[in-house]
């Protein structure tokens, strides 16, 4: 009950904040993500023995993110990449301490600038590039893929489609998600992207849809590996932030490069 609660609040109020408010909006929301899942990835980096310095890597993070969304404010991604990296590693010669969790956690430190920051900044980008209807389209693809895995999982699935590091999917629920999802992008993208060739949309869509799933299983990965259920306990019944937008960090620079070259 916890889990369809939570849905029901947080969906209505993305889709709200996509939809009746202006661009800038949408990336004060992916900024606000950004910033709670680098939080909870620097708990399973602790948990897996590495030290992430939240405070610098959050800043990187929000400004990756905001330097993909916005680069006609001048924020430039190089310079926020190369003194992200001068900075982290500053920090480590500061420690003063040799040994081989120096290149773990300056590693670590800089991960999430581009498995988190950048990813969502590119759906930000989306918005202010494409319009509403574009982040809408993302978000129902990955709704319909996550719901298809899940019922079509739970009826037909036999197969483990990852067992060592997500048990309880399965290869038919995977298959069921790119199906039903690759035909909501798809279908909705005739309307969104109405010069798009159909066989660029349709491709477009399976890998969007392949991607997320991909995505979703490399969170559980760094979860399983790190020994822990969810990355945290913020959304009753769904676990962290993380947790809910792990399948958009894969599918969203995908996505982003749609719309952006090829819509």
């Amino acid at each position: 009950m916890a889990r369809v609660l939570s849905a029901l609040v947080l969906l209505p109020a993305v889709i709200a904040a996509v939809w009746f408010l202006p661009p800038i909006a949408t990336l004060v929301l992916a900024e606000a993500a950004a910033i709670l899942a680098l939080l909870e990835y620097a708990g399973i980096a602790r948990a897996l023995g590495a030290q992430v310095p939240r405070t610098v890597t959050a800043a990187a993070v929000a400004a990756a993110c905001a330097a993909v969304a916005l680069p006609s404010f001048s924020v430039d991604l190089v310079l926020v990449l190369m003194t992200a990296v001068v900075t982290i590693g500053s920090l480590a010669v500061a420690s003063g301490q040799p040994g081989p969790a120096i290149l773990r956690d300056t590693a670590a430190s800089l991960f999430p600038i581009v498995y988190i920051g950048l990813p969502l900044g590119a759906i930000a980008a989306v918005r202010a590039e494409a319009g509403r209807e574009a982040v809408l389209l993302l978000v129902l693809t990955i709704v319909v893929s996550d719901s298809a895995q899940y019922y079509t999982g739970r009826a037909f699935g036999r197969v483990p489609l990852a067992p060592s590091i997500s048990p309880k999917k399965t290869r038919e629920g995977a298959v069921g998600g790119v199906i039903f999802g690759t035909a909501a992008m798809a279908l909705g993208g005739l309307r969104v992207f109405p010069a798009a060739h159909p066989a660029m949309l349709i491709v477009c869509a399976a890998t969007v849809v392949f991607l997320g799933i991909v995505g979703d299983l490399f969170e559980s990965l760094l979860k399983r590996s790190a020994g822990v259920k969810d990355s945290s306990a913020l959304i009753p019944g769904h676990g962290g932030i993380l947790d809910r937008i792990d399948s958009w960090l894969f599918a969203g620079p995908l996505y982003y490069a749609f719309v952006r070259y090829l819509s």
